[in-house]
């Protein structure tokens, strides 16, 4: 059995209402005429801005078969495992297929970093073969970089009208 004090009542009373009186704090946007998102907004534009861009910088340079160009959208603790798979047998530079079709049709924020999923459509002679690619991008200091590839991806989010 427990005995609970005042204080520890007090203290769980004061943490449970401090998202309330937090509410009414922040810059004052409405005064100034500027949506309350808009803050916010210009750092996630900007994430998903520079995600699409190392993801379509990639996919360019599967198809152009560019390993150099590949690698340098990596971010630094994937580039040993690229270097050692990106033109093996089933890596994404191999050189017996080609990409002629590679396209980005989402991207959104997760868990670990902006999320780009992609439909690479590879050919091996005449026989193709179209597969959901998932890229997570970070910031890595001042500079995106793709942080990781995983077979999936997302279904694209409906778009809105303003």
């Amino acid at each position: 059995m427990s005995h609970t004090t005042p204080r520890a009542a007090a203290a769980v009373a004061a943490l449970a209402l401090l998202p309330f009186a937090l509410a009414g704090c922040g810059d004052d946007d409405e005064k100034s005429g500027t949506p309350s998102t808009g803050a916010a907004r210009a750092p996630a534009e900007e994430a998903a801005a520079k995600s699409r861009e190392r993801v379509q910088a990639y996919l360019d340079a599967m198809t152009a078969k560019d390993v150099a160009a590949g690698r340098s959208q990596l971010c630094a603790p994937m580039q040993a495992a690229y270097d050692a798979n990106a033109t093996g047998p089933n890596g994404d530079f191999a050189d017996h297929f080609t990409v002629p079709q590679a396209t980005i049709t989402d991207v959104r924020s997760g868990a670990h970093g902006e999320e780009v999923s992609t439909s690479v459509t590879v050919a091996v002679g005449a026989r193709k073969a179209t597969r959901a690619l998932l890229f997570t991008v970070t910031r890595s200091g001042a500079d995106w970089c793709i942080a990781g590839e995983t077979p999936g991806g997302n279904t694209p989010e409906p778009t809105t009208t303003p």
